[in-house]
């Protein structure tokens, strides 16, 4: 696979990480074990009806390069789980996936789970910023994904992602404001910038520069699950 077809974290960010990591690296205390362990002690039964969610994005959810079982819907799953919620998390990620890639499958996913999904967390624009297209393109084609969902009586939550000031105030604006834009008009929830808690964390970016380590991933689980939590439709 072509490294730049996974590239997800807008490219011209990694001149920010690279400014980040000037000098001596700072040393990533090691929380992980402190974490899990916290986790464990808090850890509620799982009681309840089953809460059916599909992950929907690119590598971001695809979890490029670490194990499956370390994937943003994985940890999110282990996460809701460790909250004493049912959660099912359904990984639909694919490297490379532009918003046209991804309003192209769109149907065929969702027609071929078992049940319909309660939730449908929809990460995706990334690649779009990486390949230069246009916001009023990406805007459409994440529009048609959310009439389609839409339609089909299915809860959207939508995890925004902002352009870097590389591309100049206008693009910038205008694909920024895209995903509340959409939020708004479609009744949708928003996490504004899915990247926000590790875009600026150079020890939980992978050594490309693009994607997140484990850490990150749980770093980004710990930062929005909240936020998909809160976008379960009530029982």
């Amino acid at each position: 696979m072509k490294h730049s077809r996974l590239s997800i974290v807008p490219a011209l960010m990694s001149a920010a990480l690279l400014t980040a990591c000037g000098g001596e690296p700072a040393t990533a205390p090691d929380t992980a074990r402190e974490d899990a362990a916290a986790q464990a002690a808090l850890q509620q039964p799982v009681m309840g009806p089953e809460r059916r969610i599909l992950a929907f994005g690119n590598s971001l959810f695809a979890g490029y390069n670490v194990a499956q079982t370390d994937s943003y819907p994985a940890k999110l799953e282990a996460a809701m789980r460790a909250q004493g919620i049912n959660a099912r998390v359904t990984g639909a990620g694919v490297s490379g996936d532009t918003t046209a890639a991804g309003l192209q499958r769109l149907a065929f996913t969702l027609d071929t789970q078992q049940e319909k999904p309660e939730l449908f967390i929809l990460e995706l624009g990334g690649n779009d910023l990486l390949r230069g297209i246009q916001p009023d393109q990406t805007r459409a084609n994440l529009a048609a994904m959310l009439d389609e969902l839409q339609k089909r009586g299915i809860p959207v939550l939508l995890m925004g992602m902002r352009a870097p000031p590389n591309y100049g105030p206008e693009f910038q604006a205008q694909f920024d404001g895209l995903y509340p834009a959409l939020a708004e008009e479609y009744g949708a929830q928003l996490v504004p910038f899915f990247l926000e808690s590790i875009y600026d964390k150079p020890e939980m970016i992978q050594s490309d520069r693009i994607h997140p380590t484990e850490q990150g991933i749980e770093t980004l689980v710990g930062a929005t699950v909240d936020a998909v939590t809160a976008a379960l439709p009530e029982d």
